[in-house]
């Protein structure tokens, strides 16, 4: 018997789009119609307006890194055989912040404010999960 597992999300009718795009590599918001404001976690009215005109929209997949702690022990599983690993908030560029997880980042060049972009953990069978890691390096300018 497969032990439970805690980092993985129970779908619904209502979140099942959020996460078929996350499947795809897409990151999906929810956008008030009333307010005009994005939001995430995904919910069926406005947390700022109370309005139910809330649609889903795509992310830009573009945030900045809010706050962050390395987690040395997680006895629930699968977390323990990941540790050390970096839990993380960051600034969606759409505005709402987003707890999540920084993979492929050394913890000791982390600073607040620093660029981040939105990766997919995929798992054979499981739900893919948004998590955040740093731009790969663009074009570099020449003189």
């Amino acid at each position: 018997m497969e032990a439970a597992r805690y980092d993985l999300p129970e779908p619904d009718a209502f979140t099942r789009p959020y996460w078929d795009a996350a499947a795809e590599g897409r990151l999906l918001l929810r956008r008030c119609g009333a307010c005009g404001r994005a939001h995430h976690y995904p919910r069926e009215f406005c947390p700022r307006c109370w309005s139910e005109d809330v649609t889903w929209e795509r992310a830009s997949g573009h945030a900045t890194l809010y706050t962050w702690s390395v987690v040395h022990r997680n006895d629930l599983p699968p977390f323990g055989a990941r540790v050390p690993y970096t839990a993380a908030v960051v600034d969606l560029a759409e505005g709402p912040r987003m707890m999540t997880e920084l993979v492929d980042c050394e913890a000791s060049a982390l600073t607040i404010g620093m660029p981040l972009v939105v990766a997919f953990r995929h798992e054979e069978g499981r739900e893919s999960v948004p998590v955040f890691t740093v731009p790969a390096p663009g074009p570099r300018a020449t003189a």
